[in-house]
């Protein structure tokens, strides 16, 4: 049987019209705090292949998948391709060191799973991202096409989604068993600038804490706590000279108005009225195009950073704006 769907094409609008934040989403701070507290968190690579059942494949697949994309690999063992496939995608998985987590199905097994994806034939590749099943492949494929399905499947999960993955400790295999130890976490190499930066924060310095955290981010992109530290400290600057007052009347009376929407936003959310907040700023998404409905949108998603992706009504706004985005 000939691969077919190679094609990540449609992927991303599929997932944010079905998706797009209904299923919680993971932001990447549990794996980035992980990682430097030296595979605190962490799985074994033995858990990034998984034999998976009805039974458990809500949490297995679906809950997974909330925060690392799930490729499924629909199989049987009278299949002959799929002792071709199968192998190859165990060692794509340790290969892409926890960017994605692999499940095998058995169909024989499982006959409901395969009806409910509706395959037809075996191999079948899907994935479930954030929740939501995408069809990948079908039949045995070459490598290369594989890698670049994958590729563009971790690219979408990462940008419309926030799945960063999850932190493999290598060393966690050989490790099993064996007791260990508590070493004491040494601090880490930005752990001064960090403080540096809340201190700034607790004066109300506030372009002293958004250079402060810039400066972390500019040797550390990934760094989560300075990600975060930064669009609060932004959040905190542009509402610190608004007259709310004023605000609300501009944004009351000019609805169209960009500037008076985000400012409004902005004095919403510091007041604890989140909800608010991001209905205004959904709402100026729908109404805008171009540039503005851009600009709209990164704020949005600024403001989603202030008050945690794992919030529901952060999940509930992603929702909103998948709607009005796609």
């Amino acid at each position: 049987m000939q691969p077919r769907n190679m094609s990540m094409s449609g992927v991303v609008d599929l997932a944010a019209v079905k998706a797009a934040g209904e299923a919680k989403v993971k932001a990447e701070q549990a794996r980035v705090e992980a990682a430097r507290q030296g595979g605190g968190g962490a799985v074994p690579p033995s858990a990034l292949v998984i034999d998976v059942d009805e039974a458990g494949f809500e949490s297995d697949v679906l809950q997974r998948s909330t925060e690392v994309p799930v490729v499924i690999d629909f199989w049987a063992e009278w299949c002959e391709p799929c002792k071709q496939l199968g192998p190859l995608l165990e060692r794509l998985a340790q290969d892409y060191n926890g960017r994605f987590v692999l499940a095998k199905v058995d169909v024989d097994a499982n006959q409901m799973l395969m009806q409910q994806f509706g395959i037809q034939g075996i191999p079948a590749v899907f994935a479930v991202v954030a929740g939501q099943a995408l069809p990948l492949f079908q039949g045995a494929a070459p490598e290369a096409q594989i890698r670049q399905t994958l590729d563009q499947l971790i690219q979408v999960a990462e940008e419309r989604f926030g799945l960063t993955g999850i932190v493999v400790d290598q060393d966690a295999d050989a490790a099993e068993g064996a007791v260990q130890a508590p070493v004491e976490v040494p601090a880490g190499p930005y752990d001064a600038l960090l403080e540096a930066a809340v201190q700034a924060l607790d004066a109300s310095d506030f372009p002293g804490a958004v250079q402060a955290y810039k400066n972390v981010l500019a040797e550390d992109p990934a760094n989560t706590e300075a990600k975060l530290g930064l669009a609060q400290a932004e959040l905190l600057a542009r509402v610190k000279d608004l007259d709310p007052q004023r605000v609300r009347q501009d944004a009351a009376e000019k609805p169209a108005d960009l500037a008076a929407q985000l400012a409004a936003a902005d004095l919403d959310l510091v007041g604890g009225h989140v909800e608010d907040a991001f209905g205004r700023l959904v709402e100026t998404v729908r109404r805008n195009f171009g540039d503005d409905r851009d600009a709209a949108r990164l704020r949005l998603l600024e403001l989603f950073e202030v008050i945690g992706p794992d919030d529901p009504r952060v999940v509930a706004a992603r929702t909103a704006l998948a709607r009005v985005l796609f």
